[in-house]
């Protein structure tokens, strides 16, 4: 199966999958506030976990960045 093909039934699929949501949400026979609200909750939980990580993983780099400018330095010292 090629990739445009495989591509093309997952999309047919979300749209078909999209409309029949819309339409148990339409009737009122689907109750989607609490399950988005959890996932809305779940979203914020993880995006604190990210950037928590990335800022972690900024200040590791910032200090290489200063170790290596350092080494540098000591280097040009030398040489002179």
């Amino acid at each position: 199966m090629n990739e445009n093909l495989k591509y093309g039934l997952f999309f047919l699929g979300g749209v078909a999958l999209g409309a029949v949501g819309a339409v148990a949400v339409s009737r009122g026979k689907l109750d989607l506030k609490p399950f988005a609200t959890e996932l809305i909750s779940r979203g914020m939980d993880m995006k604190d976990a990210v950037l928590a990580r990335v800022d972690g993983v900024k200040e590791d780099v910032e200090d290489m960045v200063a170790e290596a400018r350092a080494a540098a330095e000591e280097r040009k010292e030398q040489k002179a």
